[in-house]
């Protein structure tokens, strides 16, 4: 039936008749104009120029699929989703229009195999088939509007091929959750490039390893830095989840990291208050404490002066007998010459008697009325 439905369309060519089959398989309709989808399928490996030497690829068709995807699984997103804000649309939005599940689809809907390549660039070029899925989408705008669009959407992909329920729900950026799950338990992620080169085609490969509180991961390659640190991702993911000894070991990184963290830069300086101006009860009276009381006396200072309790031990203010300090009160006694204010010969350490109190403030109240 469907064979002589094509046999009645005037193809420019007899060949065409297989795009137009393969077409309708896949978009579910007739195209009108068969030479947007033979673009939308050129990659531009193929190097091919028009007449006017200007190149002949997909690229334009999937920078207009790309926006036309945007829009309408945009209306299909929030017509599905009542009541949801705008952050879970963007991300379910993103997760349809993604190019992993673009490529998913083209692959499963047969587009990938329709692409013209050189050979070389299909073995290496994951994203091939989900270019040419936009630009498949760009033909249809051109070729039958907008509302064909949508419908092509949600009755061939959404209906058929995808259950937005389950991608609305379902996480795919491994890298985003590696890093939330880093963030909530505290621990450095970093992402290292590992190598760049080429492969037989010449074409770059990347290759990054995870490494979490300097702890080893997983790495991965891929054609692009993004993929290969999405699949790094994904696969240290797995390794934190099966493998306990992994785990183990970047808590215990993180413990010695933040021991290390703690510790003090320098040392904590002393309260303790200096007490050299001190002289120890047992060195007081022996040699060279007179040497001591001179060099203040000399100096003149407050600074090299003892306490008053040891510069006048031994003398005994009501009889003016010595004890067994004589030499320091002797010194104190020069000091005293050389600087009234420095006279400390009237204090004592010794307990005085309530008769030698009496005798000693009668004697000061009898001198000073001789005065």
């Amino acid at each position: 039936m469907l064979s002589d439905i094509i046999d009645r369309i005037k193809l420019p060519f007899r060949k065409d008749k297989e795009l137009y089959l393969s077409l309708y398989s896949i978009i579910g309709f007739y195209p009108r104009d068969i030479a947007l989808y033979k673009l939308a399928l050129m990659h531009k490996s193929m190097f091919k120029r028009n007449a006017k030497g200007k190149p002949v690829n997909n690229e334009r068709l999937e920078f207009l699929g790309d926006a036309v995807l945007d829009a309408a699984v945009g209306d299909i997103v929030y017509r599905h989703f009542p009541g949801k804000r705008e952050g879970f649309l963007t991300n379910t939005r993103s997760k349809l229009v993604q190019r992993d599940t673009l490529n998913r689809l083209a692959q499963e809907m047969g587009i990938t195999q329709l692409v013209l390549s050189n050979g070389r660039s299909m073995s290496h070029n994951s994203y091939m088939g989900g270019n040419a899925f936009e630009a498949l989408v760009g033909a249809i705008y051109l070729d039958r509007g907008y509302d064909a669009c949508m419908r092509f959407m949600k009755k061939r992909i959404l209906a058929q091929m995808i259950n937005i329920d389950k991608v609305a729900y379902k996480e795919v950026n491994f890298k985003s959750k590696l890093i939330e799950w880093t963030q909530k338990n505290r621990v450095k992620l970093e992402f290292r490039q590992v190598s760049q080169k080429k492969d037989k085609n010449g074409s770059p490969v990347f290759v990054y390893r995870v490494e979490i509180e300097g702890v080893q991961g997983c790495e991965a390659n891929g054609y692009s830095k993004k993929e290969s640190q999405q699949m790094a991702s994904k696969r240290t993911l797995d390794k934190l989840r099966k493998e306990s000894a992994f785990l183990d070991s970047v808590f215990a990184a993180k413990t010695d990291r933040t021991k290390m963290e703690e510790e003090p830069v320098e040392n904590v300086p002393s309260t303790d208050a200096a007490d050299d101006f001190i002289v120890p009860a047992a060195t007081a009276a022996g040699p060279s404490a007179e040497p001591r009381a001179a060099t203040a006396a000399r100096r003149g200072g407050a600074r090299e002066r003892r306490s008053p309790m040891y510069v006048g031990r031994g003398r005994d203010a009501a009889d003016g007998t010595r004890g067994d300090d004589a030499p320091q009160t002797a010194s104190a006694d020069k000091a005293a010459a050389a600087d009234p204010e420095f006279d400390l010969s009237h204090i004592t350490a010794r307990e005085q008697s309530r008769e030698e109190i009496i005798a000693a403030a009668e004697a000061a109240a009898f001198d000073g009325a001789e005065g």
